[in-house]
């Protein structure tokens, strides 16, 4: 297969948010063969003007402000114009040959839906697959010696036929950060389809940062929507009620903590608190809308 066929083949679409120009760089650096379709929540010209110096992208869209993950990315896939999408976060790295490697384990496996690869950190085994958060059972990092079906894998990097993606739904707009990957895993085991780790394709990736440089934004956009967002996807299997329940009885406590910590100029504090309520009203609200 030729370097044209690729580019015919397969979009690569990543999704930003204040990510640093040298994170991008290193990604993009063995991403020249296909086409690279990028949408910026924090719509950041410096680096895009950067970006498109240095790099062929085919398309480089700006957002006004944060739409959240599902929707850019979303957006994003529809507009690709190739069978098949890598959707790939900006702090993995990927070697070119090993992009080839997921698409012809799409064709290998005949049920597959997903194809993602084993995540390695310095060199060590990173989590990338799991099982549904609703089982309660401690997820493990898989050390497995061939290629395995799983029950969930991370968003970060997932290779998928674009038609098939759209006919499921794509990834739901009502979450904003968290629980995408688990809701959308879930709906594809929902159509009898598989979801394959492949054990010879290796991704660098760092987990869990989220590049925002105020400590306190930072503190509020993590957890206020993984509040929310946790609660919708137990809403959607209708297991929610429990976890809402609890948060409910926090509820005024919580509100007493952002004035205390605001007293004692403890700002991180307060602004946890405030995220926490913040969120429990938006569910509340989205429940009596529902009911």
């Amino acid at each position: 297969m030729n370097n044209q066929k690729y580019n015919h083949l397969i979009s690569i679409v990543i999704v930003l948010y204040q990510e640093k120009l040298d994170l991008l760089r290193k990604c993009l650096k063995n991403l020249s063969n296909y086409k690279i379709i990028i949408i910026d929540n924090a719509g950041d010209k410096f680096l895009k003007k950067n970006i498109e110096h240095e790099f062929k992208i085919y398309k480089y869209i700006l957002n006004k402000k944060n739409i959240g993950f599902p929707k850019a990315a979303n957006f994003a896939i529809k507009l690709a114009d190739t069978p098949f999408v890598l959707n790939f976060q900006a702090d993995c790295k990927i070697a070119n040959d090993d992009i080839i490697k997921l698409h012809e384990a799409y064709l290998k496996y005949k049920d597959s839906f997903i194809i993602s690869p084993t995540f390695y950190s310095d060199n060590n085994i990173e989590f990338n697959s799991g099982i549904l958060p609703e089982k309660n059972i401690k997820q493990k990092i898989l050390k497995a010696t061939g290629d395995v079906c799983v029950e969930t894998v991370l968003g970060s990097a997932i290779f998928f036929n674009k038609e098939e993606f759209l006919k499921i739904g794509g990834f739901d707009e009502n979450f904003f950060l968290y629980f995408v990957d688990y809701d959308l895993c879930r709906r594809i085991l929902s159509q009898k389809k598989s979801i394959i780790q492949i054990n010879n394709v290796k991704v660098e990736h760092q987990h869990g940062n989220i590049k925002v440089n105020n400590l306190l934004k930072k503190v509020f956009i993590r957890n206020f929507n993984f509040t929310f967002d946790e609660l919708y996807y137990y809403y959607k299997i209708n297991k929610h009620s429990e976890i809402f329940d609890k948060l409910k009885k926090k509820y005024l406590n919580y509100k007493i903590k952002i004035f205390f910590n605001l007293l004692y100029l403890n700002l991180s504090k307060s602004t946890y608190y405030l995220a926490k309520v913040l969120a429990i009203k938006k569910f509340d609200k989205y429940l009596r809308k529902k009911n």
